[in-house]
């Protein structure tokens, strides 16, 4: 059985933000990201 992997779009979505955002978070860049 195949289960479906989040995508970062689906994270996105989700939090009512964008996918560059959670990149950054993801990746853990230095770009500042509210902690809302």
């Amino acid at each position: 059985m195949h289960t479906k992997r989040a995508t970062i779009y689906d994270i996105a979505k989700l939090a009512n933000t964008s996918a560059a955002t959670v990149s950054r978070v993801l990746n853990n860049k230095d770009y500042y990201v509210s902690p809302e």
